[in-house]
């Protein structure tokens, strides 16, 4: 008990800092917790004295489908489906779902867009069946977002699909029995904190003159802390129609889970309030990360990580990514920048590999049908997972080191070989693997056909493949170990990988770095404001190869210096190069020899605030 109130009230010496950067400025925030005050350490301190320890005790059992689960589907749904990223013959730019902030709309005119949502095509069991084929074991759709409107027939809010729309129907009703029937987890997300319909809730600052909006009225963020005078205010709104409804969700639909957002538009002791609430509505109900968290810690049952990841910050415990098909959560007609299957395929695998759930986002569109570019996405995800399921579900992280290739999961004796870039001569070097082998094949090969595996060293192999992959996403060697897995733990570079990445996240840190939150080009860490400040990779190679080597990094006008790049005993200089995009910079061709290396980098001067915001390290073979 001690120790969870050292986490949540007692500063921490270093903490991930959430890098939330919307696609447009005030879509997210970049602090997506609250800062801890006086009112909030009591809160803690009497929810862990009391009922929140309590709750703990089954929280292992509450938790075990979702860790089971591992692939799950996001929705994003609501009457700012039907405009779809377009507002009075204007296209609105960035998530579809904030039309009615970033167009400042009237809750009255608003409503004219409720008035026209009639989502005829809507098919709850099409929609279950396509989550279900394309291997997601939960489904959590956007009840109330933070427009405030209920997409079932709420009884605590007029504001709600039944009463506003011609459509009449329960949409949510028949999406939790379709889910029941076909053996899907079913939940919700409930915009708590965010209600831009609400008079007395936090983010409409256009009609209501609240704060938590964009115009960072009475304090911006800290609102509560500078004017605790209009606290009563959203404690209103709290007591009238956020807790009421999330209460009403629970006992109506009966949900395995409950999805949350935006905790840092309420203080830390309201949130606490509301999953008070729940836990003794429910104590069952899995509650994710984002409803009471700070900077020091969280009383979800699992983390969530940042938004429209491509690649995970390093994360203790059960964790959750949510990317979606293409930059948007809401359907927008004009965001066609829509990821192949792979990219997915190759983030289910990712997240798999790092014990983490992957909850991919769909947005529907106002006719209550998927886009086609989504539906393609989906076949191929269900294409893969068809055929590779058992190298995903119900498996853990290995204590494999990282390879060049790809990742690995485990589940039992199996280890399973998820290769993302394929080995044109026909050799897949594996590194650091002691355990006696007793077969290889391809996972989707039936006939379980050996492949021929040859020893290059302690540990070192390479397999026998053919020079052309079974699967350009990711193809899944299965290794059948003799025994508990035995591994070295040093990273293994492969002579024939075409491009080796060494990136940020996963090297060794000096303390005081942070984390960026892992979107496209944004997987760095900062904080480089020290000259003693380094940044490393060890690693081992099993052949002599010669490597072009480049660096990845971003370097706007807070940042700049030198820095040295060192290599084993070889060292090179370069100057940080000033620009707004990603900075490709080649160091060198560097010959390494077979055996143990190690990279570091270590700023020579650093003349502004940082000396820069380091993505990754590229390794490419030269033959």
């Amino acid at each position: 008990m001690d120790v969870i109130k050292k986490l949540f009230v007692l500063p921490v010496l270093l903490s991930i800092r959430l890098l939330a950067f919307g696609q447009v400025i005030g879509d997210e925030d970049k602090q997506m917790f609250n800062p801890s005050k006086e009112r909030d350490k009591k809160a803690i301190e009497e929810a862990i004295d009391t009922w929140y320890t309590a709750s703990m005790k089954t929280h292992g059992q509450r938790i075990k489908w979702w860790q089971d689960a591992k692939f799950g589907m996001f929705v994003h749904w609501g009457i700012y489906s039907l405009p779809a990223g377009e507002w009075k013959g204007k296209k609105v730019n960035g998530y579809a779902e904030h039309l009615m902030r970033k167009e400042k709309i009237s809750k009255k005119e608003y409503l004219e867009v409720a008035h026209l949502f009639n989502p005829v095509l809507f098919d709850a069991e099409k929609w279950i069946l396509g989550a279900k084929k394309a291997g997601m074991n939960y489904f959590i759709i956007t009840a109330k977002h933070h427009d405030g409107f209920a997409m079932y027939p709420s009884k605590v809010s007029d504001f709600n699909i039944t009463v506003q729309t011609p459509f009449k129907r329960d949409p949510m009703m028949e999406l939790a029995e379709a889910a029941k029937k076909h053996g899907i987890k079913f939940g919700f997300y409930y915009s708590h904190a965010f209600d831009w319909e609400h008079p007395d809730a936090p983010g409409n600052d256009w009609e209501y003159k609240n704060p938590g909006g964009d115009l960072a009225l009475y304090g911006g963020v800290n609102w509560y802390a500078e004017r605790p005078d209009l606290l009563p205010k959203a404690v209103k709104y709290v007591d009238e129609k956020a807790i009421p409804q999330i209460k009403e969700l629970i006992t109506r639909y009966h949900p395995d889970i409950l999805w949350f957002d935006t905790p840092q538009k309420l203080p830390l002791s309201e949130n606490i309030r509301i999953l008070k609430a729940i836990r003794e509505t429910d104590p069952n109900v899995v509650v994710n990360g984002r409803l009471v968290r700070n900077a020091n810690g969280n009383f979800g049952d699992y983390k969530n990580t940042a938004d429209r990841p491509a690649e995970f910050y390093p994360v203790d415990g059960d964790w959750e990514a949510i990317p979606t098909t293409n930059e948007s959560y809401g359907y927008s007609k004009y965001d066609s920048s829509h990821k192949p299957a792979g990219f997915f395929i190759r983030l289910l695998a990712n997240a798999a590999s790092r014990n983490g759930n992957l909850l991919l986002n769909i947005g529907p569109k106002g006719d209550g049908t998927f886009d086609a570019k989504d539906s393609l996405i989906l076949t191929g995800i269900e294409k893969w997972v068809g055929k590779n399921a058992a190298s995903i579900y119900q498996t853990h992280k290995t204590k494999m080191p990282f390879q060049s290739w790809g990742v690995t999961t485990q589940k039992g004796n199996n280890l399973y070989l998820h290769v993302f870039d394929w080995p044109k001569d026909g050799k897949l070097y594996v590194g650091g693997l002691k355990n006696q082998i007793d077969t290889a094949y391809f996972l989707t090969d039936p006939k379980k056909t050996k492949l021929l595996i040859q020893a290059i060293g302690d540990g070192d192999f390479f397999i026998h493949v053919p020079k052309k992959a079974t699967d350009t996403a990711n193809t899944v060697v299965v290794l059948a170990l003799n025994g508990q897995i035995k591994t070295d733990s040093l990273r293994y570079v492969a002579n024939n990988t075409a491009l080796t990445r060494l990136l940020a996240f996963d090297a060794n840190l000096s303390k005081g770095f942070s984390f960026g939150d892992g979107k496209t080009d944004r997987f760095y860490v900062e904080g480089w404001d020290k000259i003693e400040k380094s940044v490393k990779w060890d690693f081992r190679t099993s052949v002599p190869q010669k490597f072009k080597i480049n660096i990845k990094y971003l370097a706007d006008r807070d940042n700049g210096g030198s820095y040295s790049f060192k290599i084993d005993q070889q060292k090179i200089q370069r100057d940080v190069l000033i620009t707004e995009k990603v900075i490709s910079q080649e160091i060198g061709e560097i010959q390494l020899g077979k055996g143990l290396h190690q990279i570091s980098i270590n700023p020579e001067t650093i003349v502004k605030n940082g000396l820069m915001k380091l993505l990754e390290v590229q390794l490419i073979p030269i033959n």
